[in-house]
């Protein structure tokens, strides 16, 4: 069962919209536009009259309200002027690095090419340690005041009431998908109320290595700030952890090598690796069931919300539960990869 409501939020998108949007930014693009891979935005790459290329994002109607974009961009800017590589948008018509336009907003940022880092390279991973360490560097330096936080079970819980809410779960399968989530928002909660002296930093937010891209010359960047959220620095180290435990583990290592080159890190976050792996599961299905109206994401998700995704939903709850039980041993590492390598899932 999903919400019927449509999704009409990019109706209006057609190429001439978008092109004439970036010329009322102040932007001359030649025509060629390519639609690069984002679910929970419209993106587009453009080539410009004046020479070279520049992506062009129009955010999702009601998504994030105009100050938490702005905040992103501020700590994007800050990020750049520290010389972290990130792809910071440019200033446009009006003075802002915001846009709008007959009821879209847009940012633009200069076209950062790369490929996907080899992790599977000790030294590839331990700079991917450092460049973190650099990014929490300026993180640490002032609070988010209008982005979203994850030091707490509450993105769990809105996720779970929204599901509930809207019916859209089967009602055979809801009882005992609720039980499961309930618990597990518990567990979560705990976990966060025993380090109740948790650091929290301003983060990349969403850091999987789909959000990760290398140049041989340059190294690792960043791209996709969207998600930048409050929260414990190990939500950046989690998400570009493998499936198996081993190959986790050698990997972690690693980054964290990499990272302890230039920042500290407190051990003890690795104890919320798996309750912030839960929290996204339970806020990844009602991502998916907000924007089912989108006709995007039939397509791209063909086995959602049917009885068997639900009842595996379940299954993956009851294994959280054991997994996030206080352990002597470290944590298990697996990462659940149908959650992790997606684009866009927003913690909205």
């Amino acid at each position: 069962m999903h919400p019927a409501t449509p999704d009409l939020s990019f109706g209006d998108l057609t190429p001439e919209f978008m092109l004439d949007a970036l010329d009322a930014a102040g932007l001359r693009a030649d025509g060629r536009m390519l639609q690069l891979n984002s679910f929970e935005n419209r993106v587009l790459m453009l080539h410009l009259e004046e020479g070279g290329a520049a992506v062009a994002k129009f955010y999702r109607p009601g998504r994030w309200s105009d100050a938490q974009i702005l905040e992103e961009h501020a700590f994007a800017a800050e990020l750049a002027a520290a010389e972290v590589p990130v792809a910071a948008p440019w200033t446009l018509a009006g003075g802002s690095t915001l846009f709008h336009h007959q009821g879209q907003r847009l940012a633009v940022t200069p076209r950062q090419g790369g490929r996907g880092p080899e992790l599977e390279d000790p030294e590839v991973l331990r700079w991917i340690g450092r460049l973190l360490a650099r990014l929490h560097g300026v993180g640490r330096q002032r609070p988010f005041a209008e982005r979203l936080s994850w030091a707490s079970a509450a993105p769990a819980q809105v996720a779970r009431d929204w599901l509930m809410a809207h019916d859209a779960i089967p009602p055979e399968i809801a009882p005992t998908w609720d039980d499961a989530a309930q618990r597990c928002i518990a567990s979560i909660q705990s976990a966060f109320d025993s380090l109740p002296d948790l650091q929290l930093t301003r983060l990349h937010g969403d850091c999987h290595p789909g959000n990760i891209l290398w140049t041989p010359d340059r190294g690792p960047h960043f791209v996709d700030l969207d998600d930048a959220v409050m929260g414990p620095v190990v939500q950046d180290l989690w998400m570009l952890l493998p499936g198996e435990p081993d190959a986790a583990r050698q990997l972690l290592n690693a980054v964290l090598d990499g990272y302890e080159q230039i920042a500290e890190f407190d051990d003890r976050e690795l104890r919320l690796i798996e309750p912030l792996r839960t929290l996204r599961m339970i806020h990844h299905s009602a991502w998916l069931a907000r924007r089912w109206g989108d006709p995007a994401f039939p397509a791209a998700f063909p086995w959602f919300g049917t009885p068997n995704y639900w009842m595996d939903q379940v299954a993956k709850l009851r294994e959280q539960l054991e997994a996030m039980k206080p352990k002597d041993a470290p944590p298990t590492l697996a990462c659940d990869e149908d959650v992790v390598n997606f684009d866009g899932d927003g913690f909205s």
